[in-house]
């Protein structure tokens, strides 16, 4: 591995599953809490990362909901997303496409135009300062209804020419995406890209249901989908990418270590699998953190990992010449190591 290390951090790369509130890390917490006067339920550092113990996506979603909490202005969003485009670009990522939940915020007060507006900021720095462009999607909790969901979308509407898309995220199981049917098709006819989490904690019909009651351009997570030879043959023939995340995977006990990660046998399935880091200041790595932890356990060399790179900008919502650069710039840099 240690040859690999290397090799996967200058990679040339994109991120398409990476929550922005999930990039918070303790010390921010505590500064962004110590500058708003906000209360946390921890006394140190040391505590939050302690608490960092999940059995289940739910007792994962109770610390992060908490978390956020202390998000109150526009310089705490900037700040956050700031942090992490620091962390990508060391990483090898030169685009990102970026996760927020504005009902998180909303439902505290915190106008949707403090959120947008503070990350929307720090994406167009990011682009300055370390030439990492980024896109942003608004998820609509799950959980919540589909009356929220509209709610959500329409608060939006003044910043849906800086808007790429809407997805699907927070507690999965009994909240199948047909509950979110109509207000994903809504965003369709708006122009947005539509993707959803499904086949996480969630069994395979809730990818089914992704494909086709939201019409989802890209699936997030997706490792359940292997139970169902049928549906794999239909992600393949689609050309369905899936945004998977392995550290997240095994930290929320998707599976049950990272040697039973099927990420290899995604690829080998002919599915368009990528490497993202999800929440990546609670499970414990940001992206190249990611790749390197599935090399090692799964045995991948630099054609594989290539290819999940490869597979990230392919899947994403660049237009057709931004993907073909990006991929150049790729392939020149495995054929010279």
């Amino acid at each position: 591995m240690n040859d690999l290390a290397p090799f996967i951090a200058g990679l040339p790369k994109a991120e398409l599953h990476l929550h922005i509130e999930g990039s918070l890390e303790p010390e921010l917490m505590f500064a962004l809490a110590r500058r708003n006067r906000v209360a946390i339920p921890f006394d140190s550092v040391e505590a939050v990362r302690a608490a960092y113990s999940f059995s289940n996506l739910q007792d994962f979603l109770n610390i992060y909901y908490a978390g956020a909490d202390v998000l109150r202005v526009e310089q705490d969003f900037y700040d956050l997303a700031d942090a992490y485009f620091a962390r990508a670009a060391a990483d090898g990522v030169v685009h990102a496409e970026i996760f927020f939940d504005p009902q998180t915020h909303t439902d505290r007060g915190i106008p949707f135009q403090v959120a947008a507006d503070g990350l929307l900021a720090a994406m167009d720095d990011a682009a300055q300062r370390h030439g990492v462009t980024s896109k942003l999607i608004l998820c609509f909790l799950r959980h919540l209804d589909e009356a929220a969901a509209f709610a959500t979308l329409k608060a939006a509407e003044p910043w849906l020419d800086r808007i790429a898309g809407v997805g699907l995220d927070s507690s999965e199981v009994g909240h199948p995406p047909e509950k979110f049917a109509r207000v994903f098709a809504a965003a369709g006819g708006m122009g947005l890209k539509r993707v959803a989490h499904a086949g996480e904690e969630g069994p395979p019909d809730y990818v089914w249901q992704a494909l086709d009651l939201l019409n989802v351009d890209r699936l997030d997570h997706g490792n359940r989908s292997l139970e169902d030879p049928a549906l794999v043959r239909r992600l393949a023939d689609d050309g369905m990418t899936l945004t998977v995340c392995p550290l997240s995977n095994h930290k929320l006990c998707v599976v049950p270590d990272l040697a039973s990660h099927p990420i290899d046998r995604m690829l080998e399935s002919g599915l368009r699998a990528t490497i993202n880091s999800d929440d990546p200041a609670y499970f414990g790595g940001y992206v190249a953190d990611n790749y390197r932890a599935v090399a090692t356990a799964r045995g991948l060399g630099k054609a594989d990992l290539a290819t999940l790179a490869r597979n990230s900008f392919t899947g994403s919502f660049l237009d057709d010449a931004e993907k073909a650069r990006h991929i150049a710039r790729l392939d020149a840099y495995v054929a010279a190591h």
